[in-house]
Formats: C-alpha cells, sequence, structure tokens
C-alpha cells in the first residue's frame, strides 16, 4: 500500500494509508491489528479509493498522552482523516474493533457514513461483552509481570487453556499481544478498548437507513457468530454473509471475505451514492 502519511491528532502522530481511486472507504484494522491485517481483508483492484488509519498505539501511530483509550477516541480520529482529506461521504467499515468504530460512526455521523462494512463483529451495543474477557485478562497480566512472566501465566490460566483448546486461533492472536515491541505500554490500549463500547443504542442502529454488509463465521470466540447476526437482524435491510472460519482455512476464509465485500461495494446502489 506504500508509505503512510502522518497527520497530528492532538499530540498523536497517526500513520494514514491511501491508496485507490473512487468510491471513499475508511477501512479499520481490529485491535493490535495494522495496515497489514486491512490488506489480508480487503479487496485489493477494486473501484474504491481505501483509507486506512493506524490507531493510537498501533502500527506506526503513536500512542499519545490521552487516557483514557476509547473506541470514540479512535472513530473521532479516523473522521478526522477523512476530513482532512475533504471526504463529505464515505463507506466505513472495518474488522472487529474496526467494524465497532464504523458502528460509532454511522450513528454519530449520519450525514457523512453512506454505507457501512462490518466485518467480524465483537461488540454489539453494551460495554465490557463477555468475548473480550480474555483480552482484558491478557492486559492485567502485562500490568503486573514482565512481558515473558505474564505470557507464561496466561498460557497456563483456566481462560488461556480453555482458549487454547476451543479456539486456537483466537488463542494464538492473543498470545502475539506479549510479543509487540511496545506491549508493557500497549495494555493500557487493550485495556481500555476491551473494557468499552461503541457508543450505540440498539434503537438507533435499528434506525439506520445506510446500505450495509455484515459478516461473520463460526469457530472465534472473540468475535462469535452471534455478533454478527444481531446487527444484521438490528440494522433494516443489511446483507449478511457466513464465511469460512479463519481457523478452519485462513486462505479460503479471506478469499471468501474479499469476495463480499468486492460485491457489496461494486452494487449500484453503493454507486449511485457517489454520482452525484
Amino acid at each position: 500500500m506504500g508509505a503512510p502519511t502522518h497527520f497530528m491528532c492532538g499530540d498523536a502522530s497517526l500513520a494514514v494509508f491511501d491508496s485507490g481511486q473512487g468510491v471513499p472507504v475508511l477501512f479499520q484494522h481490529g485491535l493490535g491489528g495494522d495496515k497489514a491485517q486491512v490488506a489480508q481483508t480487503f479487496p485489493s483492484g477494486g473501484a474504491e479509493r481505501r483509507v486506512t488509519v493506524e490507531c493510537r498505539g498501533h502500527g506506526a501511530s503513536s500512542l499519545g498522552d490521552i487516557r483514557p483509550f476509547s473506541l470514540r477516541m479512535f472513530a473521532e480520529d479516523v473522521l478526522a482523516a477523512a476530513t482532512e482529506r475533504g471526504f463529505d461521504r464515505f463507506v466505513a467499515g472495518g474488522i472487529s474493533m474496526g467494524a465497532a468504530l464504523a458502528l460509532h460512526l454511522a450513528q454519530h455521523n449520519p450525514h457523512r457514513v453512506t454505507a457501512l462494512v462490518l466485518v467480524r463483529p465483537a461488540w454489539t451495543f453494551t460495554a465490557a461483552p463477555a468475548n473480550l474477557e480474555p483480552v482484558r485478562a491478557v492486559a492485567a497480566l502485562l500490568r503486573s509481570y514482565s512481558i515473558s512472566e505474564a505470557k507464561e501465566r496466561f498460557a497456563g490460566s483456566e481462560i488461556g487453556m480453555r482458549m487454547c483448546a476451543d479456539a486456537p486461533d483466537n488463542f494464538a492472536s492473543l498470545l502475539g499481544y506479549f510479543d509487540r515491541p511496545n506491549a508493557a505500554a500497549f495494555a493500557s490500549v487493550l485495556a481500555d478498548i476491551a473494557a468499552g463500547g461503541p457508543d450505540v443504542t440498539q434503537a438507533a442502529v435499528a434506525a439506520l437507513t445506510v446500505p450495509t454488509l455484515v459478516i461473520g463465521n463460526e469457530q472465534d470466540a472473540i468475535h462469535p457468530l452471534a455478533c454478527a447476526r444481531t446487527l444484521a437482524e438490528t440494522i433494516p435491510g443489511a446483507s449478511f454473509v457466513e464465511v469460512t472460519p479463519k481457523a478452519a482455512d485462513k486462505t479460503r476464509h479471506f478469499a471468501e471475505v474479499q469476495g463480499a465485500i468486492a460485491s457489496f461495494l461494486a452494487t449500484k446502489t453503493i454507486r449511485s451514492l457517489f454520482s452525484s
């Protein structure tokens, strides 16, 4: 995707990746992810201009000094990047945390968001969902022990062993939090985001009128299929696509996700939103 540009939001320097031309799509990574995660998920070669902001503490973006971290903060950073690029309207989307940011933007900036792409959502309408308890456990250990001891304690904990047995793909991602270069400092991001919520209400989400694609899959304890189904059933007219679990076949998973997104963005409905 090339080198990022950087812009300042408060005292945080944020990396922004901007590629392609056409329909503007603000597409965000998940918690702990970055531009590489988005590149795996988002289809290439389409008629879209895809912009990804690496959230505070992720990728090449700095943490800044504002605390606590929140989905609202990250969403406002994304909106600032859209405004800086002159996007009056755009498609909002993302993976996991990125899906929550998109949903927040749709409720709080309805005049800006024209469509939604929600991939493997981890939140619906409430803060600190039970499915994110493993992330909170990782954060607590990183705040209490050296990184190596924290990783060992998590792997041997009840929650760690359960994740290893029941959701090995999620378990591998959770272990990856301990291997980050900024793992100790990133614990605050993990703790705050996993304890927070997207600041949306079920009633407001049920009143959305934008075209929406929701993608989910089985075999994912952090991103339960029930979350995706709930959002798809709540947002009027939303399209729901169930894909092969990443835990079962990564290559097929990403191909199916990319195909679903490409088909959605290529519809006449989406194109017509930007034709005027």
